[in-house]
């Protein structure tokens, strides 16, 4: 890893986002004279391979932005390789182009996968580990991590994500950007079993649609 991550908007910013998000195994009895602090950015590093390994993942998630926006759906990550589908947005990046359509207005964007451009909201929730504080808390059913910035770090301010404490599987997370909050509920979580075929973009399906190309940028 290179100590850099970038999360994404409630279209292709959330897939992103969860990998700030997706935070925790089960404790074992033997990492308990681990500091909480390291053994919570531990966890945080294990689970970031688990998302965007090799082997990749799954997930439905529910965004909720302060009430005032809303959205639901399923993204799959393998490495640097992404897709998700919305109600009205759907989005496929096979590492080497980025495509984003919007059902409504039948527009098709091409962009470059790295470009900030595809998602005016990137930078606001730019992430990168080594500009916060991490620590672990929990109960009988859940293990809770929090992560807070340090000071005078912009962008996401604070995050808490709540896991199934007996599968390690996220359950809901909460992050602060600024003076707002983001919800994101999480469901069907499953690691592995990612064929790469899941992120070719199907040209044909959306054959009626204008596309617009946004290269180079």
């Amino acid at each position: 890893m290179n100590g850099n991550y970038t999360v994404n908007s409630p279209q292709a910013r959330f897939g992103t986002l969860l990998l700030v998000l997706l935070l925790a195994l089960p404790v074992p009895a033997a990492a308990k004279k681990v500091s909480n602090a390291v053994l919570a950015r531990q966890l945080f590093d294990r689970t970031y391979q688990m998302v965007f390994g090799p082997q990749g993942a799954s997930l439905d998630y529910a965004v909720n932005i302060i009430g005032i926006y809303k959205t639901a759906g399923t993204i799959w990550y393998k490495g640097n390789k992404a897709k998700f589908v919305e109600s009205r947005y759907a989005a496929w990046n096979d590492a080497r182009t980025f495509y984003r359509v919007d059902k409504k207005k039948k527009t098709v964007e091409i962009h470059n996968p790295n470009s900030k451009k595809k998602d005016k909201y990137a930078s606001k929730f730019e992430f990168k580990p080594d500009n916060y504080t991490y620590s672990l808390t929990g109960n009988r059913a859940e293990n809770i991590i929090s992560i807070d910035a340090k000071d005078g770090v912009d962008g996401i301010k604070h995050v808490k994500a709540v896991l199934d404490k007996q599968t390690g599987y996220p359950k809901s997370l909460k992050i602060k950007i600024a003076f707002f909050w983001t919800t994101v509920r999480i469901s069907h979580f499953k690691p592995g079993g990612i064929d790469d075929g899941l992120f070719t973009f199907p040209r044909r399906q959306y054959a009626s649609y204008e596309f617009i190309d946004k290269r180079p940028e």
